[in-house]
């Protein structure tokens, strides 16, 4: 089957008709989840951006790449190492054609970019929107500019944010078209909705939640054109579409953030709101329309899993996702043990969750998170055999990671000047 991936940047669990937002309008992401399959308890590796794309690409948890440590801004010269495989790598052997189109944020240097990990095409931005802004740096201010990149050559400077939707996803459509006589694995970044947030002309001031609402019913629209397309290439029953978000909403912003809905909690917060995120997947020719699973699943499972399902080779190094491909396509209830580890932003471990248990560490709290889903009612104190148990595991599952931990890549060649000439100006 062809694969398209649409990862929203910040998006809240609750920020979905379908996950019951009362006044946010996504009748093209409800759709999916009609005909498709919806995830209750689906995890992200990290509740910030860089660490989770390097998690959902490799199926390893970021420590285990060393992309752990918080997000790459500009002045950063590391990135997901090129001997990592990706899933574009991993596909792109199978014969698929691979395309990103969005916010990269694994790495901005030559030879650190998509077409480095795999994918024939890029276009989009290489960090967050808001990284063209001031940053703090031994006592001096630097303004970094923001690249617009196709394939390896920047192309200009500061893009209009109102049209990255519309704009990244006509490059999605058009590497469609393309791409139509073999299989194809598209991948949507959306830089949208991180802050600052940005809506196209047709869809400003359309939503009853404000510019927020605004945003998240465009992306909804851009995945209703990418469903026509498939449609009319006669290619959907034979795609799977997966929609989902790197990491809970930015609730510091208010009316400018999203909703994490029952969630305690949001980006940056190992609490569920930041690290649960909505995920909906449709593959007509195999997925029954309708379906709910409930068992624990996280972003390290795609690349395993469409391992599985495409008849592709898994990497010859050790990693951390597991195959649920039957938890798509098998009704049948499956085992409610799974084990996942949380992180903190900047790659502490923060705690582990085994079957309808969470703990976190540092202080320690317990919770059942399918009863208690909104942390509510800590149970550490009256469980103490089980924190121990808990605790023990989390802790030997780092040490495991963390021994075969593997080293990210630093170039000093630059792509761009940060502090000079038009792309940016030294303060």
């Amino acid at each position: 089957p062809n694969v398209i991936l649409v990862l929203t940047d910040d998006q809240g669990y609750g920020d979905l008709t379908c996950a019951g937002h009362p006044t946010i309008d996504t009748p093209n992401i409800d759709r999916l989840a009609t005909r498709g399959l919806k995830f209750t308890q689906f995890y992200v590796p990290s509740p910030v951006c860089s660490p989770t794309r390097a998690g959902l690409l490799t199926g390893c948890y970021p420590k285990r790449v060393g992309m752990h440590k918080h997000v790459i801004f500009p002045q950063h010269a590391h990135g997901l190492h090129t001997d990592e495989v990706t899933i574009a790598d991993m596909l792109s052997d199978r014969g698929y054609a691979t395309g990103c189109f969005g916010k990269w944020h694994l790495g901005h240097r030559p030879g650190l970019l998509p077409r480095d990990q795999g994918f024939d095409e890029f276009y989009g931005v290489p960090y967050s929107n808001d990284m063209s802004q001031f940053h703090r740096r031994a006592g001096n201010t630097y303004k970094y500019g923001l690249p617009l990149i196709e394939n390896d050559a920047v192309i200009g400077w500061e893009p209009d944010q109102h049209l990255m939707s519309e704009n990244c996803t006509q490059r999605a459509l058009e590497f469609i078209d393309r791409s139509a006589d073999r299989p194809f694995f598209v991948y949507l970044p959306f830089s949208m909705p991180h802050i600052p947030i940005y809506a196209s002309p047709k869809y400003a001031g359309r939503s009853r939640r404000g510019l927020y609402g605004d945003v998240i019913e465009e992306i909804d629209g851009c995945v209703g054109q990418l469903v026509d397309r498939l449609a009319q290439r006669e290619v959907l029953d034979d795609t799977i579409i997966i929609f989902m978000s790197d990491n809970g909403p930015w609730l510091p912003f208010r009316d400018r953030g999203g909703s994490a809905g029952l969630l305690r909690g949001g980006k940056g917060s190992t609490f569920e709101g930041g690290q649960r995120v909505p995920c909906i997947v449709q593959w007509p020719r195999r997925i029954a329309p309708g379906s709910i699973r409930r068992e624990v699943a996280s972003a390290l499972d795609w690349l395993p899993t469409l391992a599985a399902i495409t008849g592709s080779a898994l990497p010859g190094q050790p990693i951390d996702g597991d195959d649920v491909s039957r938890l798509l396509v098998d009704s049948k209830p499956a085992s409610n043990d799974r084990e996942f580890l949380y992180y903190k932003a900047k790659g502490d471990l923060a705690g582990i969750r085994r079957g309808a248990w969470k703990l976190l560490l540092d202080p320690e709290q317990l919770y059942n998170v399918e009863v208690d889903v909104s942390e509510k009612w800590n149970q550490a104190t009256q469980k103490a055999g089980l924190v121990a148990e808990l605790r023990e595991r989390a802790l030997s599952l780092d040490r495991m990671i963390e021994e075969g931990a593997r080293p990210t890549r630093t170039v000093s060649a630059e792509l761009f000047a940060p502090d000079g000439g038009p792309k940016a100006e030294k303060q």
